[in-house]
């Protein structure tokens, strides 16, 4: 969400946590739980595997997991332990096509057998957790870690279901541009406002962590989504933001489209944010570059 003026509020409101302003002492917002698509539209959850290899192949061993201590601190709204690896693909626009469901609490390692840091748990502010998965190695499974920056978390098998992730969204930094896929292919482009100089809006890989209704009329009546993205310099934003998560919202105007005017956060035109809130889901995978290698056709 872009630390705006009143992006605190807003990030209060965006999963029940400060947005931007955790520990600022504000009422937040309950986070909207996004409707789900026909069900005609969504495959059936697959429930976890140990390691289920195509006949014929050799199967890999799985690595054992250490047991998590019960005092590991849960991964909230608030910024994520520190420990975690980084994303080697992060800023990688291959679609990530699948998500992960926690359905009971489970233990984050730093590696495949490495070490636990954190819970992850089934929900994040009361909202319903979805992981965009990143990777997947000894049987067990990376997925992008919520409240942090270009960071994964590893989990070994069980606890968790899986869902098809059909959308991602990509925004360039340098033409000011989101673009929205399908399946692979450009639907929609708009031109979009980021963040300002040292609040710039984070690079690389994250996702879409829930809605929030808009708690000022400066939104321009929209719901906000917010992601997994969290500022890269905490201490650059306002003070009441701090603690706060990036966003994808609209503005009252849209006369500082195609400029860094943001705490961070992504603004585009109520239009374009009433349609994507029609049409994406949580968990839909977001990824900043800083410009892609040819512009989208939707450009």
């Amino acid at each position: 969400m872009a630390f705006d003026r009143f992006e605190r509020q807003w990030l209060g409101g965006v999963l029940g946590v400060a947005v931007l302003l955790a520990g600022a002492g504000f009422t937040g917002y309950a986070l909207t739980p996004t409707p789900a698509p026909p069900r005609s539209a969504l495959p059936a959850p697959v429930a976890s595997a140990d390691v289920v290899a195509p006949t014929g192949a050799p199967t890999q061993p799985v690595a054992p997991a250490a047991p998590a201590p019960d005092g590991l601190p849960e991964i909230t709204y608030d910024p994520a332990p520190d420990g975690f690896p980084a994303d080697p693909d992060t800023l990688s626009t291959t679609p990530l096509t699948e998500g992960l469901r926690p359905t009971r609490r489970l233990a984050a390692y730093d590696a495949p057998g490495g070490r636990p840091l954190a819970f992850l748990m089934p929900t994040i502010s009361g909202v319903d957790l979805t992981v965009p998965v990143a990777r997947r190695d000894a049987g067990w499974t990376a997925v992008l870690l919520p409240s942090a920056n270009r960071r994964l978390a590893w989990l070994p098998p069980g606890g968790f279901t899986t869902v098809a992730l059909r959308d991602q969204l990509v925004i360039e930094r340098v033409p000011h541009r989101i673009t929205w896929y399908r399946a692979g292919r450009a639907i929609r482009s708009w031109k979009v406002s980021l963040g300002q100089r040292g609040q710039e809006t984070p690079l690389g890989r994250t996702f879409i962590l829930g809605r929030t209704p808009p708690p000022e009329s400066v939104y321009g009546g929209v719901d906000i989504f917010a992601l997994g993205a969290v500022p890269d310099d905490p201490d650059a934003v306002p003070a009441g933001l701090r603690g706060a998560h990036i966003g994808i919202h609209t503005w009252h105007h849209d006369g500082e489209l195609g400029r860094d005017t943001t705490n961070g956060c992504i603004r585009l035109t109520p239009g374009g944010q009433r349609e994507l809130l029609a049409e994406l889901r949580d968990g839909t995978p977001v990824v900043v570059v800083d410009a892609l290698p040819a512009p989208p056709p939707t450009a």
